[in-house]
C-alpha cells in the first residue's frame, strides 16, 4: 500500500532527524539547517545555503578558481589562460571542453594548453609580478596570434599581494590595447567555486566589454540577434541549443563560454536577448547587461520536450510574430520524435525514483526531463546554490522531495541507503561509491561522457542512458547492503 504525501513528509523528517543524531550536536544544529522536506506553497525549500562548509565533513564543492577559470574561462578558446601560482591547480584545471575546432593548436587555438606561473618558493618570497610580465612577453612572442590573455590567480597571490591588475594595464598597453585580464579568483575566496562566476563575470564587464574600437568592430546587428549566457557545452549541449534558436529564425551571436570566443563577448551588448541557461553562474552578467545596455534576459530549461516548448515560447514572446509562428513549427516538427522516444523508454522507467546532487542548475532543470520519461525525482540539491536557486527548485519539486544543500558524504550515502532510489544522478566523486553499494549511477556533471542531454535530440540520449544506467544486466550480478 502507498504511502500519502503526509506520510511520506514524516518518514523523510525521522529520516533527517536520524542523520544528525551521527554528529555532535553544534555540528548537528548546524547542518540541520541545510536539510529539509519540502512543503508545497512555500516559497523556498527552506534550507540555508551559501554558507561555508564545515571543516572536518566532506564536502563535494570546488574553490574560486574553479569556478572562474575551470567554468567561466577555461572554455574561451582563441584566449590564452595563464594560472598564475604554483602548477598543481593549473595542472588539475587543465582539460578541455568540446568545441569546434579552429585552426591549430599553438597557433591560433588554445584550449587543450596549459600555460602557468609554476610559482616556486621564490616567487612567495620576492613576489610574482616581473615573472608575469616577463610570461606575457613569452606568450607574445611564441603565441602572437592569441586574441587575448586572462591571468587566473591561485591562492597564493592573494596571500602574497601581486597586482595583477597593474601587470595587466602595463602589459595592454605595450601591445597596443590587447585584451589582457586580471582575475582575482584565488581559491580562499569566497565558500565555493560560485564566487569564482561572479569574479569571473566582473572581470568581463570591467575588462572586455566597452574596450573595442567601433572602427575595427565589423559586426552588424540583426533584430533576431540573442546570446546563450551561462552554457559550457558539456556534451555538446549549446549546439543542441544553438540548432533550435536558429531554427526559430534567431541568430545566435555568442555562446558564453563553452566554444566561445573572445569577439562573441565582445560583441554581446549588442544582442536583442540574453537566453540564460545556468542562472547560477551567469545572472550577475545578465542584470549588468540588462541595467546598463537594456538587454532583457530570460532563463530557458532545454532538458526534456515539456520544457523545451515552454522555453521555446517563452524566448518567442520576445520577438514578433514570425518567431512565434516559427517556435510553433518547431514543437511541431519534433513533437512526433519525443513521442517515440517516450513510448520506447517510458514502460522501461515508469515509477523508477531518482536522487540528485549536483551543481549550476541540473538539480532543477533536469526534473522535467526524469518526469516526461514517467520518472519521479525523491530527493534533489546543490553544491553551490543560493537562496534564489532553492527559490526557483519549488517550481520544479513535488510536496515531500528531499532537499539537501552541501550535502556531505556521510548524509548522501544515509540517505541513499534508507530512500533506496533506483538512480543516483551525481558528481564523478559520488560515482563510484554508490555503484560499488549496487545503486545505478549517471554521472550528471559531464554526462558520464555522453551528451548532449540538452533539446529535442538530447533527449533521445538521455532517455538512452538513464535506461542503460537503470536496467543494465550488471546489477543483477552485485547486491546493494541492505540487500544483503
Amino acid at each position: 500500500m502507498s504511502m500519502t504525501v503526509e506520510e511520506r513528509k514524516a518518514e523523510t523528517r525521522a529520516l533527517i532527524d536520524e542523520v544528525l543524531k551521527a554528529y555532535p550536536d553544534k555540528m548537528a544544529k548546524r547542518r540541520a539547517k541545510h536539510l529539509n522536506v519540502h512543503e508545497e506553497g512555500k516559497s523556498d525549500c527552506g534550507v540555508k545555503s551559501n554558507i561555508k562548509s564545515l571543516p572536518g565533513v566532506m564536502t563535494i564543492r570546488g574553490c574560486a578558481y574553479a569556478g572562474s577559470k575551470g567554468v567561466v574561462w577555461g572554455p574561451i578558446k582563441d584566449m590564452i589562460h595563464i594560472s598564475h601560482g604554483p602548477v598543481g591547480c593549473g595542472q588539475y584545471s587543465w582539460a578541455s571542453r568540446r568545441n569546434y575546432y579552429i585552426g591549430t593548436t599553438g597557433i591560433d587555438t588554445f584550449g587543450t594548453m596549459q600555460f602557468t606561473s609554476d610559482f616556486q618558493e621564490k616567487d612567495i618570497v620576492f613576489g610574482g609580478d616581473k615573472k608575469l610580465d616577463k610570461i606575457i612577453d613569452e606568450i607574445q612572442q611564441l603565441f602572437p596570434l592569441n586574441k587575448g590573455i586572462s591571468i587566473q590567480s591561485e591562492c597564493p597571490i592573494g596571500l602574497i599581494g601581486d597586482d595583477i591588475e597593474a601587470v595587466s594595464r602595463k602589459k595592454s598597453r605595450e601591445y597596443e590595447g590587447k585584451t589582457i585580464v586580471p582575475v582575482r579568483c584565488e581559491g580562499f575566496r569566497g565558500v565555493s567555486q560560485s564566487l569564482g562566476h561572479h569574479i569571473a563575470n566582473d572581470a568581463i564587464r570591467d575588462w572586455v566589454f566597452d574596450r573595442v574600437d567601433p572602427a575595427k568592430n565589423a559586426f552588424e546587428a540583426s533584430p533576431y540577434d540573442v546570446a546563450i549566457i551561462g552554457d559550457y557545452n558539456i556534451g555538446g549541449d549549446a549546439w543542441a541549443s544553438r540548432i533550435l534558436l536558429e531554427e526559430m529564425g534567431l541568430r545566435v551571436i555568442a555562446q558564453w563560454s563553452g566554444d566561445g570566443t573572445l569577439a562573441e563577448l565582445e560583441n554581446t551588448p549588442k544582442a536583442k536577448l540574453n537566453v540564460l541557461h545556468c542562472y547560477r553562474s551567469m545572472n550577475y552578467i545578465s542584470r549588468h547587461m540588462e541595467e546598463k545596455y537594456g538587454i532583457p534576459w530570460v532563463e530557458y530549461n532545454f532538458f526534456g520536450p515539456t520544457m523545451i516548448e515552454k522555453s521555446l515560447r517563452e524566448i518567442a514572446s520576445h520577438f514578433d510574430d514570425t518567431i512565434r509562428a516559427n517556435a510553433e513549427k518547431v514543437i511541431a516538427k519534433y513533437k512526433p520524435l519525443m513521442q517515440a522516444v517516450i513510448d520506447k523508454y517510458r514502460p522501461r522507467l515508469q515509477g523508477k525514483k531518482v536522487m540528485l546532487f549536483v551543481g549550476g542548475l541540473r538539480p532543477r532543470h533536469v526534473i522535467g526531463a526524469y518526469e516526461d520519461l514517467g520518472m519521479e525525482v525523491v530527493g534533489t540539491g546543490y553544491e553551490f546554490g543560493h537562496n534564489d536557486d532553492y527559490q526557483r527548485t519549488t517550481h520544479y519539486v513535488k510536496d515531500g522531495t528531499l532537499i539537501y544543500d552541501d550535502v556531505t558524504g556521510y548524509e548522501f550515502e544515509k540517505f541513499v541507503e534508507k530512500v533506496q532510489p533506483d538512480l543516483v544522478g551525481s558528481g564523478i566523486k559520488e560515482k563510484y561509491v554508490f555503484q560499488k553499494m549496487g545503486v545505478p549511477f549517471r554521472q550528471m556533471h559531464s554526462w558520464d561522457y555522453s551528451g548532449p542531454y540538452h533539446g529535442y535530440d538530447g533527449f533521445a540520449i538521455f532517455a538512452r542512458d538513464m535506461d542503460m544506467a537503470i536496467n543494465s544486466p550488471v546489477w543483477g550480478l552485485t547486491k546493494a547492503p541492505w540487500a544483503v
